[in-house]
């Protein structure tokens, strides 16, 4: 197996309805050798680049639109000046693109510039990206966000779950759930068809399995509304 895996676990803050987050992302660098493709980079674009290396960059995904997953997403992408990476995003998560950058754009000397920007790719259900001798096949899980996605690997054994999913619960930010219906049953439908043996790797924290989260998850639609007291 060519490809591998490698976690790079940053620090920064996000803003979730007017209130600000202390928290810890997990990005993960994707490839072989040559190649890679870096999935969330948050907050800190020297760390992950020391990871990437030498190695192109062959796209970038976030795996929601949501501030974390931006903080870092354009110095990465544009490392290699004359040829930079393609960033995907699921299209339903543009409208967080938008208000991400127009944002930055009032702290910004390229004001229009940020305006404008648009991701390179849109992300669709069922969508493949292959690096190294692996695919990746996106899975649409909306409920974190509108565009919330997965991305499972067969040949790696590994579900990258962004904040759909994080050890123990569904993924949050803060306290709350914005549509947690929607996500329990996005989650529901992700686990079922998986090995129970599948690693899961999710945006925040440490990693999991299949089994172990579908062994719970019935219990979250009591539990996911109950402060976090860890």
């Amino acid at each position: 197996m060519d490809a591998r895996i490698e976690k790079v676990v940053t620090s920064g803050k996000v803003m979730l309805d007017d209130t600000e987050y202390d928290i810890e992302s997990n990005t993960y660098v994707v490839g072989d050798d040559d190649t890679v493709i870096v999935i969330d980079p948050a907050f800190d674009a020297e760390a992950i680049l020391k990871a990437v290396g030498e190695r192109e960059v062959m796209a970038v995904i976030c795996t929601d639109g949501r501030d974390g997953h931006l903080s870092a997403v354009l110095e990465v992408a544009e490392a290699d000046e004359e040829d930079p990476a393609p960033i995907a995003l699921h299209t339903r998560d543009r409208l967080l693109w938008r208000q991400h950058f127009r944002a930055l754009a009032n702290e910004s000397e390229d004001a229009e510039f940020m305006k404008d920007l648009t991701p390179d790719l849109d992300i669709e259900d069922g969508g493949v990206f292959e690096i190294g001798d692996a695919q990746l096949e996106v899975m649409h899980t909306p409920g974190h966000t509108p565009g919330s996605i997965c991305l499972y690997s067969e040949q790696l054994g590994v579900l990258f779950s962004g904040d759909t999913l994080h050890k123990g619960r569904p993924g949050r930010i803060g306290a709350d759930y914005p549509e947690l219906q929607e996500q329990l049953n996005s989650i529901g439908a992700l686990l079922g068809p998986l090995p129970k043996e599948t690693r899961v790797l999710p945006g925040q924290g440490d990693e999991t399995t299949v089994g172990e989260e579908d062994s719970q998850w019935e219990s979250w639609f009591a539990l996911a509304q109950e402060p976090d007291e860890s």
